[in-house]
């Protein structure tokens, strides 16, 4: 018997080193396939959309730019992008059908635990809330009771709606839709009296209406929507990179070091922009890079605050403010530990 329970526990640390082998080794595999993949958005303007040439645009589809050009020392365009409904998303992380997942996904403890991902950070902080036509003279979502709601399946926006209608004693028919286009499409056909999604979504969703100046967002925001780039557990190198990819884009706008004066920058004095951009230590070799690595993200897509200027900024038809997306340093939330 103990001979065999010894076996047996031999055969459990064979397979788990095995596991731990396979599942390390994204960063070569990503090397070796000569791209990233990169699950996105089926299509939201500002975060993850195709323009007019098929070209893939967006927030989202920027961070996968700047992995890539981390990992090719600055080729940003060895990424394939995966469209992905909110159904696909999870699976196909889980089954390595990507190796990113940069989707406008809500970072939550159940996504964090049970189903086996890694957040890196957030790169858009977000809450949800409702839009209507103007005409049903609607202002507040507390008048929604009774209401055909139109909302997107398999996401936390379909969660919360239930307990907000739920929590202030109304009712609501839903009409639960996969696709994100589908329930914009129910939505301007009349199906349903409102939409409700993450609220950057109701302002892109606004813009693809026919008649976008018909409709209107509803003040109230019921949730938390930390919107951020998620990773498969068990490869923490894989972990590191994606994440310190985050940081290095928020460090680098609180340090003012951007896409035009990074070359300039590198000849700085500051120890934090030597550090950032590898002209001191090693800190992109220690996570499997080169040491300028974060030169090579800046050079392909800016900073953070000039992917948000650029996708979802004032000057883009989202015209959102920075907000709550702001450094710490000017009153917002957005905060990077260092590079030491």
């Amino acid at each position: 018997m103990n001979k065999m329970i010894k076996i047996l526990l031999g055969t459990a640390a064979l397979t788990v080193a095995a596991v731990s082998a396979s599942s390390a080794a994204t960063l070569d595999d990503v090397k070796n396939a000569g791209m990233l993949r990169c699950g996105v958005n089926t299509g939201l303007p500002g975060f993850a959309s195709q323009d007019d040439q098929g070209e893939w645009q967006g927030l989202d589809i920027d961070y996968c730019k700047a992995v890539a050009a981390a990992v090719f020392e600055g080729d940003a365009s060895k990424v394939r992008y995966s469209p992905l409904s909110a159904v696909q998303r999870f699976p196909a992380l889980q089954n390595n059908e990507v190796d990113l997942l940069a989707r406008n996904t809500t970072w939550t403890m159940n996504r964090d635990t049970a189903l086996g991902l890694n957040f890196v950070g957030v790169n858009y902080y977000d809450g949800q809330g409702f839009m209507v036509r103007e005409d049903l003279n609607v202002t507040s979502a507390l008048q929604l009771s009774g209401a055909t709601v139109c909302v997107q399946a398999g996401t936390t926006t379909e969660l919360n709606l239930t307990d907000y209608f739920r929590a202030n004693n109304m009712e609501f028919n839903p009409v639960v839709i996969e696709s994100q286009s589908d329930v914009n499409a129910a939505y301007e056909q009349g199906r349903c009296d409102v939409l409700t999604t993450d609220a950057s979504g109701l302002y892109a969703s606004r813009l693809e209406l026919a008649n976008p100046d018909e409709h209107v967002v509803l003040p109230e925001i019921i949730s938390k929507e930390p919107l951020g780039p998620a990773v498969r557990q068990g490869d923490e190198q894989w972990f590191d990179i994606v994440k310190w990819v985050h940081f290095g884009l928020l460090n680098a706008e609180e340090l003012g070091v951007t896409q035009a004066n990074v070359e300039e920058m590198k000849n700085s004095e500051n120890p934090d922009i030597r550090r950032l951009l590898g002209t001191d230590g090693t800190f992109g070799q220690d996570i499997g890079l080169t040491n300028d690595w974060m030169v090579h993200v800046i050079k392909a897509v800016g900073n953070y605050g000039e992917i948000f200027d650029r996708n979802v900024g004032p000057d883009t038809p989202l015209k959102i403010q920075r907000g709550q997306n702001a450094l710490w340093t000017k009153g917002g939330l957005q905060y990077a530990p260092p590079v030491r």
